[in-house]
């Protein structure tokens, strides 16, 4: 019992100065990396978030962009910083679940992160372009159907989650569609304008520009639920297909071994940011829903999104550098 009571004592006394630490968090400027270049959805997410997060804790909460490797070379920045809680990073899907799953990636997602909050689902939405004659997904997939090989889908990338959505939907539809990756979503936008592809799905803010002038037709919304910000674009459930549900998102992270108290603390803190209406609103208006959650339940989350990608990599045969 002597043993015993001395391993409880030493128990506590190693864990006391995590909870003491994690009751003061944050005592100085946390650095929040952003994978992207400034400007985009991501960097956007970041900063809307992080400036709310600044004025609750009362701390300086610093936007890193770290560009490259779609996201790939940022993340890598959040695995290998120091676990205190003041190095984290807002996250993207492809960063997290698809480019570890094609290629191989300097980190390993399971180990090499404490997952924080899922923090936003960005909707993809289909679109075809002015020419096409097609208003609906019934109309679009019986005009596919009747001619097989011969319509095209843009995408920002192979291995993207726009590429894998296109996929997704030609097994889904079983459709024989081919696909043009372009370095971007911008470029792809562009040749939709242009008619010189025929559909694609993309991020929601990029599209509602073009969706509002009437320049492009929206086809379907691959989310749980319509959106404000388009409020007459079916979900692909309404449509018929419930197993094509395609959302982005952005999720929160900080280095494994991080204390758990000190996540317990940052998942309190940005939950209470993404709580805040003028972030809900500000964010609304990019067409973004935020989601906020536990750090358990976004580890599971991750997991999901990991096993249901690798399923359609292997069933649509793309190719992988793994």
């Amino acid at each position: 019992m002597k043993t015993l009571g001395k391993l409880l004592a030493g128990f506590w006394l190693l864990l006391l100065p995590a909870v003491a630490a994690a009751q003061d968090f944050p005592t100085k400027p946390i650095r929040l990396i952003v994978p992207f270049p400034a400007g985009g959805p991501n960097d956007i997410i970041a900063r809307v978030i992080g400036q709310r997060m600044s004025e609750l804790t009362r701390q300086p909460v610093l936007i890193d962009n770290r560009g490259g490797q779609a996201g790939v070379l940022g993340t890598d920045a959040v695995a290998k910083a120091n676990p205190d809680g003041y190095t984290i990073g807002i996250v993207s899907a492809s960063a997290l679940v698809i480019s570890p799953t094609m290629e191989k990636v300097p980190y390993e997602v399971s180990k090499d992160f404490a997952p924080v909050t899922l923090v936003v689902t960005v909707p993809e939405m289909l679109v075809v372009a002015s020419n096409v004659p097609a208003k609906s997904m019934t109309e679009l997939v019986a005009l596919a159907k009747a001619q097989p090989g011969k319509f095209n889908f843009a995408s920002a990338g192979v291995g993207g989650l726009p590429h894998l959505a296109g996929e997704l939907f030609k097994l889904t539809a079983k459709i024989d569609v081919v696909h043009v990756p372009y370095r971007g979503a911008a470029p792809a936008i562009n040749d939709l304008l242009g008619q010189q592809v025929q559909m694609a799905f993309l991020d929601l803010p990029v599209l509602l520009p073009h969706i509002k002038a009437g320049t492009l037709q929206p086809i379907a919304l691959g989310a749980r639920q319509r959106v404000p910000t388009a409020p007459d674009v079916p979900t692909t459930a309404e449509v018929g297909m419930p197993d094509l549900l395609i959302e982005n998102w952005y999720g929160m992270v900080a280095p494994a071994k991080t204390p758990e108290a000190i996540v317990a603390a940052l998942n309190r803190i940005a939950n209470e940011a993404m709580a805040d209406p003028s972030v809900k609103e500000k964010l609304a208006d990019q067409g973004l829903t935020l989601a906020g959650d536990t750090p358990e339940h976004f580890r599971g989350f991750i997991d999901a999104e990991t096993k249901k990608w690798a399923k359609v990599i292997n069933d649509a045969g793309v190719p992988t550098a793994k």
